[in-house]
């Protein structure tokens, strides 16, 4: 996908969300329905596999929501929307640091026929990428700005950044 194509999808999405299609409407789409709770899951990681120590990853403030918009004929989906508030606290278990980090990005997400995804996102939103697990070195990033995020069928991430920033998280806990 080119840089043009790239900004193009991306603006996209803002203006799917800034047009009406908030999180917090009801309203159904296309008989697909309507914004459902998307709850972010608490995970632990151990040394090595994001942070030279263990992290442990919680979400403080969840209000992220998706919203299907299109689906395959089996019903499994083939297009979501997913916008809404993201505090998460990452923790070193080792030392006990901490820090909070907001992730409240919105993403347009395709899912393709071989299990491959492409994130076209806007705002911050959290990666981890494991030792040669993709185009950034093994961390917790927290990702920030305009970007198309592109997982493999075996997960290995592609960051096409349009315009933004990068930040290992594993730094501020260190």
């Amino acid at each position: 996908m080119g840089w043009r194509t790239s900004v193009a999808v991306v603006a996209a999405v803002v203006a799917v969300v800034a047009g009406g299609a908030s999180p917090a409407a009801a309203e159904t789409n296309g008989g697909t329905g309507g914004w459902v709770p998307a709850p972010q899951g608490s995970f632990e990681q151990p040394a090595g596999a994001r942070c030279d120590f263990a992290i442990r990853s919680e979400p403080v403030r969840d209000e992220v929501r998706k919203l299907v918009l299109d689906t395959n004929p089996d019903g499994s989906p083939r297009r979501e929307l997913y916008a809404g508030d993201l505090i998460v606290k990452v923790t070193n278990t080792d030392s006990g640091a901490s820090t909070e980090v907001d992730a409240s990005g919105m993403a347009l997400i395709e899912f393709h026929p071989d299990g491959s995804q492409t994130w076209y996102a806007n705002g911050p939103a959290l990666f981890g990428f494991r030792q040669d697990g993709g185009t950034l070195p093994r961390g917790y990033w927290l990702i920030d700005g305009q970007y198309v995020m592109e997982f493999s069928p075996t997960f290995y991430k592609t960051l096409t950044m349009v315009h933004g920033t990068t930040h290992n998280v594993c730094e501020d806990l260190d």
